[in-house]
């Protein structure tokens, strides 16, 4: 790519976040009613139609500011990629997931205003985090559901936390709501002592391995080869 190319697209992305941070500092501060092409213009120094050169419209300056909402919560996260305590570690994900939709309200309700909007790269970023979180809670044998199941549930519950606290008169506001919210989450998704004692494949197979007389969903001859496969697992730990 020409010096002078690499130069010209340089610019034009300074220039795209500039207005991306003009139109999220107004959403913050007047909400997003505030936020037009031309507010948005002023407080970047740019004149309306480089608006709609760089994003088409309102709605593609919205998704990109939606973007950075992401990208702002995905910046703050901590992985911590062998905790010593997997249920801690998935409350502290809650809270701070929970924390940054308080200290951002406007930002975090357009982030979360329209289910359908298709999935940003930061927000997937996210989402392997927390899927690392769900998988080594499985793997440690605390995992209570299936795994999609869990993802739903903590979206669900950290969401309504916050959608919840913000929709209620400062008076009204008690931080039970949260705690209480977090403990019914983590009670729905989890076991407190792990279903599996020994940690890997060997662990997990000998736990399966002696729940299968108690089921019955196998035929006879699939129950038998499963058996075979299992103990083979268990022998390697």
């Amino acid at each position: 790519m020409p010096p002078h190319t690499r130069a010209r697209d340089g610019a034009a992305a300074e220039t795209r976040q500039r207005v991306i941070e003009a139109a999220a500092d107004l959403l913050a501060r007047e909400g997003r009613d505030a936020v037009t092409t031309r507010a948005v213009a002023v407080a970047a120094g740019l004149q309306p139609p480089a608006i709609y050169r760089l994003f088409g419209d309102k709605d593609g300056l919205l998704e990109a500011v939606a973007e950075h909402g992401f990208a702002t919560f995905l910046a703050a996260k901590h992985v911590d990629p062998d905790p010593r305590d997997l249920i801690e570690d998935l409350r502290a994900g809650w809270d701070l997931a929970v924390e940054f939709g308080l200290a951002h309200p406007a930002l975090y309700t357009l982030m979360y205003s329209e289910p359908t909007r298709p999935a940003s790269p930061a927000f997937k970023a996210g989402m392997e985090i927390l899927m690392g979180r769900i998988r080594r809670l499985a793997a440690g044998g605390h995992l209570r559901v299936g795994e999609e199941l869990a993802v739903s549930l903590i979206h669900a519950t950290a969401r309504g936390a916050v959608l919840t606290w913000l929709s209620l008169p400062e008076e009204r506001r008690d931080p039970a709501l949260l705690s209480v919210l977090r403990e019914s989450m983590v009670t729905a998704v989890t076991n407190e002592e792990p279903a599996v004692q020994d940690a890997g494949p060997a662990g997990a197979a000998r736990a399966l391995r002696a729940t299968l007389p108690e089921q019955s969903a196998l035929s006879g001859a699939e129950q038998h080869l499963l058996t075979e496969w299992l103990d083979r697992l268990a022998s390697d730990g």
